[in-house]
């Protein structure tokens, strides 16, 4: 024999109740069906009597609503007129029973709560009724007749021992199926109804079960199950397939609403697995709670979380040691009918604060002061004092019992994520530690814990991109062909969720399709600025995000410091940050260390070649770096290869220019600036204080040809076209060949032409190639060398994205 439950969505129309009826009659055994009111109907039951409480008329429209609600499903229904005759009898007639009651509570502008148990009771006796008409050769109960309750500290609690009773004799000789209104019973001692509270159905169901020894409980709702965390935040949440009872009990005490609390311990009491089902997706699994544990697995099941939180605090040396202080406080909270979901109190007794609902922070406080009123005045106790708009989370599974480094797992995430910790909970059984943070940081930590406790299908990054040029634009391409391949084989989604250029910005928490971005950043974008830019991303407040800036922007670069200090990590290939004024470069590395977080920007030396990742690596191996020589310009030492009999200087840099390899104005590289930037940060990642004035330099092109405009450039230009003709001539005789040389030897750094022979390593390099010799104390007479590709977008692009790609900390 099962028992079933079906809540209010699921007989809250005709098509649902359909439902309910092709799954009861898919059961084999006898089965009882427990209802709730139809959806909605038992808040308009309490709304409709508290217009009558205040002699609103409105209340009857609302009643009416109610009647043609409850008339119009039955219509819906069945299709035999002389059954619909029959059940809409019985249906008007409780319809007048509670119009005649809300009347009466308009008259007399009063509503006891016997009078409002009434009311409310009709939304199971109707739904019930209906439900029983339906489904064929189905017997009608009356919970009243067995379930029964006497009042104790102003609440309705179930007399099992008289209820169980009632409730074998009144299913002594069950049929196949039976019916029965949830949530409603009756007091033992005056025969009033009473009720089993909101969410008292599953309640029921489940004493009706403990009572007959069912061999299950199945609670059928409007939901899969229960699910790793809330899917309304984390879209991907998944079903829990299997909870033991105190799992399933601590996520519904802390705000999963799959399930009604109480239910849980009849069922556990007599070891009655509860199975949850969708009855508008009977095919899936669900979750099933029972008293088994299942070891190995996750170390949490799940993320549960209550948005609606307020922390009372009692503070004052004056508690300390003293017995009866925690008995004083929950007395008073109890007396004025306050519930507390969490109690966190410091060790030394100078402090207690509880979580309880914002509604009840007021009341809380005043009755605190009444009850300390002498502590207060003496010192003893120096306030009592609330702090609203909170949200405690709690996260929940049996296998953290025991389990070393679950709570630095946590808070370290918390604080990666930046995310400050009001108060905390652990219980003794440590299948739950429950936490309070301000509300505002509620999606954000129900991501980072539900990312890094891998209850997420896939590891989520999340990225804001600005710059959508030739890096940025390469950029997104590999990204959108390698998202779905990252999550396959890695478990990684790669979630771009916000894209900028100069004009406009796209924002989408949900990720932005990079298949027509164009097109929507065109149509959709909106204007940007980098305060906005910057303002915006803040304001979304995203967990385990990336800044990527594929900019030259000096205002962009401005912005690093806001982002890293909001625990957002960043990834330049633009390189003004790097190599700025050196005590700004190590401000930003402070903050990305304190913050725990990264600024990454391998690309600013060598494009995509691992440069400053491998210098890391020999440091923080205990080696020491001396000596860094380095060909750094793709742009020149394509001039200088490019240069031959035929091929004067002045064409050599115009086909720079046509090739790409140089900025639109090649001033720019020739005049050495941007290999200064590269070797001020690579000598700074070597642990050295560099700034670009300490560089010396030695350009070949001399400083008259940097002055005036482009165009005189090109103009005048090819006066040097003898010169270094002449030079390459000479050179070619020696066997060289002109490379420009940037050099850091014991924290002293030049640059400028060197002629190198052909046993030099630099001497092969081709087209816009770089390389660079590291020599350290372990690399000393035999410097390691790096060498490869320095320039391009497609390469460069790479590069940007395996910085991205090691935020994530996958191979």
């Amino acid at each position: 024999m099962k028992v079933m439950k079906f809540g209010g969505t699921s007989v809250g129309s005709a098509s649902s109740i359909l439902k309910v009826k092709e799954i009861v009659e898919a059961v084999n055994e006898p089965v009882i069906v427990v209802v709730s009111a139809m959806g909605g109907i038992t808040d308009q039951l309490l709304a409709t009597s508290k217009l009558a409480t205040q002699g609103d008329y409105a209340y009857e429209k609302e009643y009416n609503q109610i009647v043609s609600r409850h008339i119009e499903t039955v219509e819906n229904l069945i299709a035999d007129p002389t059954i619909r005759n029959y059940v809409l009898k019985q249906v008007v007639t409780l319809l007048d029973e509670l119009g005649n009651i809300l009347k009466g509570v308009f008259l007399v502008h009063d509503l006891s709560q016997k009078t409002s148990d009434i009311i409310v009771s009709y939304g199971e006796r109707l739904s019930s009724l209906i439900v029983s008409n339906v489904i064929p050769n189905t017997q009608l109960f009356d919970a009243r007749e067995f379930i029964k309750t006497e009042k104790q500290f102003g609440k309705h609690i179930v007399d099992f021992k008289i209820s169980n009773e009632l409730i074998k004799k009144s299913f002594a000789n069950i049929s196949t199926v039976s019916i029965v209104p949830g949530f409603i019973a009756q007091d033992l001692a005056s025969g009033e109804i009473t009720n089993l509270g909101r969410g008292g159905s599953d309640y029921t169901a489940s004493i009706i079960a403990a009572a007959l020894d069912a061999g299950i409980l199945e609670i059928w709702t409007d939901v899969d199950g229960f699910m790793t965390a809330d899917p309304k935040i984390i879209s991907s949440a998944y079903v829990i397939k299997e909870l033991s009872y105190l799992e399933a009990m601590e996520l519904s005490n802390f705000g999963a609403k799959v399930i009604y609390p109480p239910t849980i311990f009849p069922a556990y009491h007599k070891s009655i697995p509860i199975l949850i089902k969708n009855t508008f997706n009977p095919a899936s699994q669900g979750t099933y709670i029972s008293k088994d544990k299942k070891n190995g697995g996750k170390s949490i099941k799940g993320i549960s979380s209550i948005s609606d939180t307020c922390l009372v605090t009692i503070q004052g040396l004056g508690m300390v040691g003293i017995i009866g202080v925690n008995y004083r406080i929950f007395k008073a909270l109890s007396k004025a009918g306050i519930s507390v979901f969490m109690v966190s109190q410091a060790s030394s007794e100078n402090t207690t604060s509880f979580a309880v609902k914002n509604e009840d922070a007021e009341l809380s406080v005043k009755v605190l002061k009444e009850e300390f009123q002498l502590e207060l005045l003496q010192g003893e106790i120096n306030d009592v004092k609330s702090e609203k708009d909170l949200a405690t989370v709690a996260i929940v599974g049996e296998n953290m019992k025991r389990t070393p480094g679950i709570a630095g797992k946590l808070f370290g995430t918390l604080g990666r994520s930046g995310i400050s910790v009001i108060a905390c909970a652990q219980g003794a059984s440590e299948t739950n530690i429950s936490f309070v943070i301000n509300s505002q940081y509620l999606r954000k930590a129900l991501n980072s814990i539900h990312d890094s406790f891998f209850l997420s299908e896939y590891q989520v990054l999340n990225i804001f991109l600005v710059g959508t040029g030739t890096v940025g634009g390469n950029l997104l391409e590999q990204i959108r062909r390698q998202q779905k391949t990252l999550m396959e084989h890695n478990g990684l989604k790669l979630n771009v969720v916000g894209i900028a250029d100069v004009n406009n910005m796209i924002l989408n928490r949900s990720g932005i399709n990079l298949d027509n971005y164009p097109e929507e950043m065109r149509t959709k974008g909106q204007p940007t600025t980098p305060d906005s830019l910057r303002d915006e991303i803040l304001e979304m407040n995203i967990f385990n995000s990336v800044f990527v800036d594929c900019t030259a922007s000096h205002e962009i670069s401005a912005l690093y410091a806001d982002f890293l200090s909001h625990n957002i990590s960043v990834v330049a290939a633009n390189k003004i940050a790097a190599s700025s004024e050196y005590e700004s470069y190590r401000h930003l590395k402070e903050i990305a260390r304190k913050k725990g977080v990264k600024f990454l920007f391998e690309t600013n030396v060598g494009a995509g070649l691992p440069i400053i990742n491998t210098m890391n690596a020999l440091i923080n191996s205990g080696d020491k770096i001396l000596k860094l020589q380095a060909v750094l310009s793709g742009t020149i030492n394509f001039i200088f290869n490019t240069l031959s009999e035929k091929i004067p200087l002045s064409k050599a840099i115009a086909m720079a220019k046509e090739a790409r390899f140089s900025e639109p104005d090649p001033r720019i590289d020739l005049s050495g600036t941007d290999v200064i930037r590269k070797l001020v940060i690579i000598s700074r990642e070597a642990g050295y204080e560099i700034n670009q004035s300490d560089v010396e330099k030695h350009l070949f092109i001399p400083d008259k040809f940097f002055n005036g405009s482009l165009d005189n450039f090109w103009d005048t230009i090819s006066e040097l076209d003898t010169e270094f003709e002449n030079k390459r001539r000479e050179l070619e005789s020696e066997g060289k060949r002109y490379r420009f040389v940037a050099e850091m030897d014991n924290g002293k750094c030049r640059l400028g032409l060197q002629a190198v022979d052909r046993n030099h390593p630099f001497y092969e390099l081709e087209g816009s190639n770089n390389i660079i010799m590291i020599s350290t104390e372990r690399y000393n007479e035999f410097p390691m060398i790096i060498k490869g590709y320095g320039a391009g977008a497609a390469v460069t692009a790479a590069g940007v994205f395996a910085d991205i790609i090691s935020i994530a900390n996958i191979r």
